[in-house]
């Protein structure tokens, strides 16, 4: 893919184009470029514009005919719906969205002959917390499970009390989390679909931030029962109501309605002393020096807008090549966003499995989507309009490139755990929330997250990385935003400059030498659960 920016001087009209075949590019004057302006880079040297197009917003660089394709990344982004002027501003309103692409007679997967032709990336290490099942976590954090809702509040009490009277005490304990949500009961539990909310309960519970301590508070009388949800074999129980169980100690469970606890101060007791015991263990961690190829990296984006695919997804792209390089663990995701992509994706699986499993997963949210009587093109959000994205397959074109150009070699369904390492299609939906959920599910130990309209998004559970889009964004939002992708744009850095920046940038927060902008202010949101599954 190559692109060409006009100049780099501020005064004058800047328009950047992503490929020789293209009809449009897009703005990038903070501001925009009021009408009239003069355009004299190589592609669309003299050109007027007709019309004032906002930062991000397409220019027409030459007449487009009614029903001729509009063409950004050299795909059809859409078809005109009258002739536009060359110079004109090509928003969504003039623009038909194209029909999904077909999921059948796709690209094949090239399988064992795929050869990617960059070189092993050796030599790079961080500091993490080694795990008894192999894993390695970033962070040394408590994480208490829940079971259903209503334990919420009483959980939340416990909480403060943890972090006021037991933290301190602890000191290589970085935190105490409620992984909380709205499931576990007033649920169809033995429905097809209700085993994505309940392995990902499970799977978050493993986390490799939790250090393998699974502490799980219960009410007693809900649906998801703690044996239902961590069944024989996935992790032996332990009741702390019944001591005379032999399974491993550092699982506890701890029932609300049972019938020791006699008012409300004895719930917080059972809960503070359970909490005591995997505190007392998750502090004799210690970090140690372990290859660059433990890491396990989400990528996601929120609030995107033109400039997503032309700075920052891209040097998350050229990053995820140099994780894959060095043996990483990189998952990208939200189906509905790369749905439109989904040749590019089968024509980089590692063999025909991995390419019919994403086939699968697009023909089932397709199938999800049809339910609700809503399609792929209900993802934009006003936000990616003003921003400069007309529909969901421009969106989806920016959107594929953080996955780099490694092979795909698996795929993961809702809710499911990481087994073995490389590049991976985590099928989420591209709600923020419920993908990142998901993607700690997965196993997920740092998080980058890439935005143009901004979000103050964060995670208790795993550092998250933001990655602006545009040099505006990064300056006026100056701290909550890590790096700066805009000086792509700005012509300051190139797309490889920012993917070794954020490289490091990852090996050194993973390591615990920095924080993260919404650790440091304690930004996190809550985790959301994906339930396709009837509510009873």
């Amino acid at each position: 893919m190559a692109s060409a920016i006009q100049n780099t001087s501020q005064t004058m009209a800047r328009i950047v184009r992503m490929h020789a075949a293209d009809n449009v590019a897009i703005a990038v004057n903070n501001g925009g470029l009021p009408a009239g302006s003069v355009l004299d880079a190589p592609f669309a040297s003299g050109l007027k514009l007709r019309d004032a197009v906002p930062q991000g917003h397409k220019v027409a660089l030459c007449l487009i005919p009614k029903d001729t394709a509009v063409r950004r990344y050299n795909v059809a982004i859409g078809y005109a719906r009258e002739d536009i002027e060359a110079g004109s501003w090509v928003n969504e309103r003039m623009l038909h969205v194209p029909a999904a692409c077909a999921l059948s007679d796709l690209p094949p997967a090239t399988g064992a002959n795929t050869v990617w032709h960059n070189e092993a990336l050796t030599g790079y290490t961080f500091e993490g917390f080694r795990n008894p099942d192999g894993s390695v976590g970033t962070r040394n954090i408590l994480a208490i499970t829940t079971t259903v809702q209503c334990v919420a509040g009483v959980l939340a009490q416990a909480l403060k009390r943890i972090k006021s009277e037991l933290l301190p005490q602890f000191p290589n304990v970085d935190d105490v989390v409620a992984l909380e949500h709205s499931y576990g009961c007033g649920v169809a539990i033995d429905a097809p679909d209700a085993i994505i909310p309940i392995r990902t309960v499970r799977n978050l519970a493993l986390n490799p931030n939790f250090g393998g301590e699974v502490m799980v508070l219960s009410l007693g009388c809900e649906k998801l029962q703690p044996e239902r949800l961590l069944p024989a074999g996935s992790i032996a129980l332990r009741s702390i109501e019944n001591t005379t169980e032999t399974s491993a100690e550092s699982t506890d469970v701890i029932r609300l309605q049972d019938d020791k606890h006699v008012g409300f101060q004895s719930m917080l007791d059972s809960i503070m002393t359970s909490a005591t015991k995997h505190l007392d263990r998750l502090n004799r961690r210690q970090r140690e020096t372990v290859p660059a190829s433990e890491l396990v990296v989400g990528m996601q984006c929120g609030g995107s807008d033109a400039f997503s695919g032309v700075t920052a997804n891209p040097a998350v792209g050229f990053c995820t090549d140099l994780l894959v390089r060095a043996g990483a663990s990189v998952l990208f995701s939200e189906t509905t966003e790369v749905r439109d992509a989904i040749a590019q994706m089968t024509a980089r699986a590692s063999s025909p499995e991995v390419a019919q499993a994403m086939v699968r997963e697009m023909a089932w949210y397709d199938a999800y989507l049809a339910r609700g009587q809503a399609d792929r093109s209900a993802n934009t959000t006003p936000g990616n309009k003003v921003g400069g994205l007309s529909n969901i397959v421009e969106k989806a074109m920016g959107f594929i490139i953080k996955s780099g150009t490694a092979p795909i070699t698996g795929l993961l369904a809702p809710g499911e755990k990481l087994q073995h390492k490389g590049l991976h299609y985590a099928a989420t939906p591209a709600s923020d929330f419920i993908c990142g959920t998901l993607q700690l599910a997965a196993g997920m130990n740092v998080h980058v997250f890439t935005t143009g309209r901004g979000t103050p998004y964060g995670l208790a559970e795993v550092p998250v990385i933001k990655v602006a889009t545009r040099t505006d964004l990064a300056k006026r939002w100056f701290d909550l935003m890590d790096v700066n992708a805009g000086t792509i744009a700005d012509g300051e850095k190139s797309i490889e400059d920012v993917g070794w920046e954020l490289f490091h940038l990852i090996l050194d927060i993973a390591s615990g030498r920095k924080k993260t902008c919404s650790e440091q202010w304690q930004l996190y949101n809550a985790l959301v659960l994906f339930n396709p599954a009837p509510v009873t």
